[in-house]
């Protein structure tokens, strides 16, 4: 079973509703929850907030957390999912901000790192992902990574 339809089943089932907050995905995640029929019972939206100004202006990210941790940093994750889940009213709510590349990696935050997080009424989890390989590669692989950590905290 493809991971978005477990995710389905799970949230229908504890009657719970879905929020996404992406970056370096730019929207791939909600794509792939979406190509689910039926999700608009348990998806109710993301923000693809792929600049710093979308990031503090819709999803309330402090930019004093963005200027001390970065805009890829485990800090910004957590504070977009905290973002799109009070913006939507979603139960559960995913976010993801990375370096797909080929540019714009560190020798602290190499191409291919991302950070995620999920946030439920009873927690908050992040996770850093690293993933080699080229742009469309790595995008693919932070979403299939966000989808899973969604589905191991439904």
């Amino acid at each position: 079973m493809r991971i978005e339809k477990e995710i389905a089943k799970k949230l229908l089932k504890n009657k719970l509703h879905l929020s996404i907050a992406e970056s370096c995905t730019g929207g791939l995640v909600s794509s792939r929850i979406t190509d689910i029929p039926g999700s608009s019972g348990h998806f109710l939206g993301g923000i693809t907030a792929y600049s710093n100004k979308i990031k503090t202006d819709l999803l309330d990210v402090p930019v004093k957390t963005i200027k001390k941790y970065g805009a890829v940093s485990r800090q910004t994750a957590k504070a977009m999912a905290e973002g799109v889940k009070l913006r939507t009213g979603a139960d559960i709510s995913a976010a993801i901000t990375g370096i797909a590349g080929p540019t714009g990696g560190s020798e602290e935050k190499p191409v291919g790192t991302a950070y995620i997080a999920v946030t439920t009424s009873s927690k908050k989890r992040t996770k850093k992902v690293f993933f080699k390989g080229d742009r469309s590669f790595v995008k693919g692989q932070f979403a299939e990574a966000v989808l899973s950590f969604i589905a191991d905290n439904v």
